[in-house]
């Protein structure tokens, strides 16, 4: 059996896989997390005061982790591999910020986001000291191909908010125009943390495409698997309300398959919540499970997820490759 299958089927808990994927870098995750406390001072104490409450929410911290898997994996430094983790951790926490603005979110990780606290202005102002923050930074590790990864993956972030605007409340949008979206908005800086680790290994060309290719596939499978539990999960586990991107008028790939798989009549209904952002939800649940379409959406994510674990063969076998293999089977079983 395939090791991404077999960790896929695995009767160990989630949080025990986490904890075993990320066992060969617990010192430095730990460093990870001093770098980003020591980072979040400034002169203005209330920049500092939501500064550290955002990044003090924890979270999965899978970029950084994704990072110092690479890196390791391909001999860097562990050091410069750790700081690299807090800047791209920093940057993502930045975007998240930027996002609960846009989407008006309130809740995030289980508590009220920073726009909710304190309003949309100083969250933004905020999200952008994070943002300078990490560019600071990034001129500081001193490796021009590490700040080449990271601002342009700043950049298609910023492109892909816009994407999924242009995309919302139209229910024509095509699978292909979804991927689009998570690519810029998921996959990117999955793909950067891939860049970074290949900068400061100075690694072969061929392993960074391997890897950016791994990260690419995860990023996909992480996403579908997110869209997943906005139907499948429970508010109070995922943090977010049930229908939330339904309700924005965002099309995700659960929606794009129950309207090729459901019966015309409801095809027609989730075609007109998506053109208004509202409807009756828990109707279009049922249909949404009911048609198949959440079982077409966990098969795509773990065909996704099979290109990744095919893609970071290259690294060879080692407890940090397993680990990156460890993160396909995490993201395609992820409950929240």
């Amino acid at each position: 059996m395939p090791k991404l299958a077999a960790m896929t089927q695995s009767n160990l808990s989630l949080k025990e896989a986490a904890r075993q994927a990320l066992a060969p870098i617990a010192e430095d995750m730990l460093a990870v997390e001093r770098i980003i406390s020591e980072e979040m001072q400034s002169a203005v104490g209330h920049v500092e005061e939501i500064a550290r409450y955002i990044t003090s929410a924890g979270g999965k911290r899978m970029r950084p982790a994704l990072l110092i898997l690479m890196a390791r994996a391909m001999g860097a430094d562990r050091e410069k591999a750790a700081y690299l983790g807090a800047v791209i951790e920093i940057l993502h926490t930045a975007t998240l910020m930027h996002d609960d603005v846009v989407d008006e979110g309130m809740m995030r990780r289980g508590r009220p986001t920073a726009n909710a606290q304190w309003g949309n202005a100083q969250a933004v102002l905020v999200g952008d000291f994070l943002y300078t923050r990490s560019f600071q930074m990034m001129v500081r590790a001193g490796n021009l191909k590490v700040m080449q990864a990271l601002s342009d993956a700043a950049n298609r972030l910023s492109e892909g908010e816009v994407l999924q605007m242009n995309n919302a409340h139209n229910p024509d949008t095509t699978e292909e125009k979804y991927f689009a979206v998570i690519e810029r908005k998921t996959a990117c800086l999955f793909e950067a943390a891939a860049h970074m680790a290949a900068a400061i290994a100075d690694a072969p060309a061929e392993l960074e495409d391997a890897c950016t290719r791994y990260c690419l596939h995860l990023g996909n499978a992480f996403q579908i698997a997110d869209d997943i539990l906005d139907y499948a999960g429970e508010a109070e586990a995922i943090g977010k309300n049930l229908g939330a991107d339904l309700r924005e008028g965002k099309v995700t790939l659960p929606l794009l398959y129950a309207m090729e798989l459901a019966p015309q009549a409801d095809r027609e209904l989730i075609r007109e919540a998506i053109r208004k952002g509202e409807g009756d939800f828990e109707r279009i649940s049922r249909i949404v499970i009911n048609s198949g379409a959440l079982e077409k959406c966990r098969q795509k994510a773990f065909e996704e997820a099979a290109l990744g674990e095919k893609a970071i063969a290259a690294l060879g076998a080692g407890q940090f490759t397993n680990s990156l293999v460890q993160f396909l089977a995490l993201s395609v079983r992820r409950d929240r």
